[in-house]
């Protein structure tokens, strides 16, 4: 896997548990070991502008994602096809105000944002419930495997 990490940022995060969660997922979701995906931590105005420009929405947000090869996840014994996942920007000061909201830290934020980003990359979406309901349990089932303990809980839809 080539996991591409830039931190744009003054934020200080874990560098070594971003790149192994997601490589964690990655694997996890069977995708080919030549997977590409890049991780980029931004501002909130950089996340403003993205948000913006990509979603017409204002104000900054948490994670977006930016699927390029449209890769879904394998199976056990047949990993998809080689190619680029896509783009993951975080916003570390979104992050930084979810996670005291919700009683954790900064670097387990990110990596709950990074893991659900990815999802998303590969195709998951929680466009209604049921939808929903299967995203955010594969979410918390990943994050929790790869923590070994239970994952922090989501504060968006």
């Amino acid at each position: 896997m080539s996991v591409e990490f830039i931190n744009e940022t003054d934020a200080e995060v874990n560098v070594t548990a971003v790149l192994a969660c997601a490589r964690f997922v990655l694997e996890r979701m069977h995708l080919h070991p030549e997977t590409d995906v890049a991780i980029t931590l931004i501002s909130p105005e950089e996340m403003e502008r993205l948000h913006l420009d990509w979603m017409d929405l204002e104000g900054p947000t948490d994670v977006m994602s930016f699927p390029m090869d449209e890769l879904r996840p394998g199976s056990p014994g047949s990993v998809t096809g080689v190619g680029v996942l896509g783009d993951v920007a975080i916003c570390p000061a979104v992050a930084a105000e979810q996670a005291a909201a919700q009683g954790h830290s900064l670097d387990d934020e990110v990596l709950l944002l990074l893991t659900h980003s990815l999802l998303h990359l590969m195709g998951f979406d929680h466009d209604d419930d049921a939808a929903r309901a299967r995203m955010f349990a594969l979410q918390d089932e990943l994050l929790t495997s790869f923590l070994g303990r239970p994952a922090p809980k989501a504060t968006t839809a």
